[in-house]
């Protein structure tokens, strides 16, 4: 007994530091939400919490929030963080910071309130002063944790549009007392959103080389400057959502114009893989689902049949289970690689017994070819050229495979929470996709999906054929799909690879000279 005191003391004294974490964003669910990003400025956070870190938000607070459902407390008053003066002379940009506390007490939120610049706005993109408002952001963010009882030792910026937060650190607050011991990690979420501007076409006069100081929020010239570049330039440490993007990104291909600059911070370049929330995304408890299933229950008269018999139902196919039936839930955009499917598609479905659902929007070149196909094979093909949240899980419950050809995909969701269904991504080897899915290897008896290289139609339309293929033999089948609905995709494993590395920015901050 006296042992086991002495042991549980010496573990107490090992136990790991909580770490103190500020993710700042343009969004974050729940309280405001438009794309993947604000999905993962929930559940990362959420997750480093359930590790026992103190992981907190810090958005602007829009128009749009529910202050019903979230009430918010005044945390600080008229935070006045514009750089001179001058340039405020009708008290713009003087800002307020309130501040959200769960029931729980597993959430804390800071919200940057600012008539002119946030609650105005009915959106959150998409303003001719968009430039001042996320200058705004990463100025007030330094400025209030000036004068905040809690301080991060890391502060997370994600994206474009809190990328002169590192910028601002290291020039403007350089040496500050109440800040310079933190540490900046700047996170990429899509490389291909820079700034304001078109970069692909900048002039040699407006090409931002990050050196110079940035322009007071009124000076015009602040609209020219590359956010994304600077935010790359002065971080700590730079982070991206899958390994194989932070290793394309520094090619030409992918690089966007930034690949030399991401070469030579290589050494400060990671790439941890998105997770998914595997509570949300669970065949077994499912509510958006009409018949619930785990990985015992898919055989031939088990849960996921009787998805895929309703989901041809829904889009008028006929019900027919030997058949497979392809699947798209996706944004219809070039990026996503449609093309090849424009290129591929008619050819398929003549030559080749197979159905196929499609669920989104986007491009009006492909609304039209998705229209037109469903119009051509109403027996193969089925749509509904909008995003529907809850239809997209019964796609994911429904099909067999599902399609996801993209040029380039930093992390991607889709494929994931599709896997957790039993569904059988189909992907291109890019991005988070390589990462998250091996090509099934049916002499080993590997693989949780099928997957092609090159992004070319011979390539796409040979990966097809395969999957329909190997759809004839369902024992083989199966196994694909017990080991998909098998893979972990959970936030806590991905929150852990995040804690190793928040240390190590910790470490080289530390370090002389770094």
């Amino acid at each position: 007994m006296f042992m086991a005191n002495i042991i549980s003391q010496i573990n107490i004294f090992k136990r790991e530091p909580k770490l103190r974490l500020l993710f700042v964003a343009s969004e974050a669910a729940p309280f405001i939400k438009v794309g993947g990003l604000g999905e993962v400025m929930r559940s990362l956070p959420k997750a480093l919490r359930d590790l026992g870190h103190d992981a907190r938000i810090f958005i602007p607070k829009y128009a749009a929030i529910d202050l019903e459902k979230y009430p918010l407390r005044s945390e600080f008053k008229d935070l006045r963080p514009a750089s001179s003066e001058e340039e405020d002379l009708h008290g713009l940009f003087v800002s307020n910071i309130l501040r959200y506390d769960s029931d729980s007490g597993k959430t804390i939120a800071y919200f940057l309130e600012n008539m002119e610049y946030y609650e105005k706005r009915a959106n959150v993109y998409g303003y001719a002063d968009d430039a001042i408002r996320w200058a705004l952001l990463s100025r007030a963010v330094l400025e209030f944790l000036r004068v905040s009882s809690w301080r991060p030792d890391v502060i997370i910026a994600a994206d474009w549009q809190s990328g002169l937060i590192p910028n601002y650190f290291h020039t403007i607050y350089k040496g500050d007392p109440k800040l310079s011991p933190m540490t900046i990690v700047f996170s990429i979420h899509n490389l291909s959103f820079q700034a304001m501007f078109d970069y692909h076409f900048v002039s040699e006069m407006d090409y931002d080389s990050g050196k110079e100081a940035i322009p007071a929020f009124n000076d015009p010239q602040l609209l020219k400057l590359n956010f994304m570049r600077r935010g790359i330039m002065y971080a700590d440490v730079i982070n991206t959502v899958s390994p194989t993007y932070a290793q394309e990104i520094t090619t030409p291909e992918y690089g966007e114009g930034l690949h030399e600059l991401l070469s030579e911070k290589r050494s400060r370049l990671s790439g941890i893989l998105n997770g998914i929330d595997t509570e949300v995304y669970n065949p077994e408890t499912d509510s958006n689902i009409q018949f619930h299933y785990g990985l015992k229950d898919l055989s031939a008269s088990g849960g996921k049949t009787k998805n895929k018999s309703f989901l041809q139902q829904r889009f008028n196919l006929p019900v027919r289970e030997t058949v497979p039936l392809f699947g798209i839930v996706s944004r219809l955009t070039d990026q996503k690689g449609f093309g090849l499917l424009m290129d591929a598609g008619e050819s398929l479905l003549e030559n080749f017994d197979m159905q196929l659902v499609v669920v989104g929007s986007g491009e009006g070149r492909f609304m039209n070819f998705f229209q037109e196909l469903a119009k051509k094979y109403p027996q193969k093909v089925g749509i509904h050229l909008s995003y529907d949240e809850a239809l997209s899980h019964m796609v994911y419950a429904g099909v067999d495979v599902t399609i996801i050809p993209s040029r380039f995909e930093p992390s991607g969701l889709t494929q994931m929470e599709a896997m957790r269904y039993g569904t059988v991504p189909l992907v291109r080897k890019t991005g988070g996709l390589a990462d998250s899915v091996v090509d099934y290897d049916p002499t080993n008896k590997t693989g949780t999906g099928f997957v092609f290289e090159k992004f070319d139609n011979r390539a796409f339309y040979g990966t097809m054929v395969r999957a329909i293929e190997t759809y004839r033999y369902p024992e083989f089948w199966r196994d694909i799909q017990k080991r998909a609905m098998q893979a972990d995709f959970s936030w806590t494993k991905s929150a852990r690879e995040y804690v190793e590395l928040f240390k190590k920015t910790i470490k080289y901050h530390h370090q002389p000279n770094s």
